[in-house]
């Protein structure tokens, strides 16, 4: 389900019905109606008078989510740079380049999973587990969001670029540039999805 929403197989908006769901997975209702309550504390669903529907996204909540991703991937960024042992430093250079190999084959679902664990990794190994609690509270928005820019021209390149400066300024143990990175690589994304939310 969640890959249907993040392809766009399910469109902002439209009803999700049970017994099609049912036929179309293979599973009985009380499974559907929990993967529903799911989705729906992740964001993803809404419930309206007329039954469930996949959550349409606008640009203002979409310019909040990114608001939010650059403080605290940013503040992430910085202590990742400055506290992180060596190992998780050289874990974060790796998993970068499994992101940038699954972009080259343009497996855009595997470019998210792997992101996720980047990220992961960087506030894990930064000791701050409480702020990737709250992250993972965002993440399949972060993804719905993600899955619309990482697809549009010359987001690839731009992405190595990115992330590149990121993960150098990691290794360099530079803090400030390693937030400036961040919110640098995460503004570029939120400039594509928020001028696609707005139909520009």
């Amino acid at each position: 389900m969640h890959e249907a929403i993040f392809s766009g197989y399910f469109a902002p908006g439209e009803r999700l019905v049970e017994r099609k769901l049912c036929d179309l997975l293979g599973v009985s209702r009380s499974v559907i109606r929990e993967v529903l309550r799911q989705l729906e504390s992740e964001g993803l669903v809404e419930t309206i008078a007329q039954g469930p529907m996949v959550a349409r996204i606008d640009a203002g909540r979409a310019a909040q989510i990114y608001d939010l991703r650059a403080l605290l991937e940013g503040e992430a960024a910085r202590v990742c740079a400055e506290k992180a042992s060596d190992e998780t430093l050289a874990e974060l250079a790796a998993l970068n380049q499994h992101i940038q190999q699954a972009f080259e084959r343009n497996e855009f679902t595997l470019v998210m999973a792997r992101t996720t664990a980047f990220y992961e990794r960087m506030f894990l190994g930064s000791g701050l587990d409480v702020a990737w609690e709250m992250v993972q509270s965002l993440n399949a928005r972060i993804n719905r969001l993600r899955a619309m820019t990482i697809s549009s021209a010359g987001r690839k390149a731009d992405t190595a670029r990115e992330m590149a400066a990121l993960v150098d300024a990691l290794l360099r143990r530079d803090g400030a540039a390693a937030e400036q990175a961040s919110r640098a690589h995460i503004q570029k994304a939120a400039q594509i999805a928020i001028s696609r939310l707005s139909g520009n």
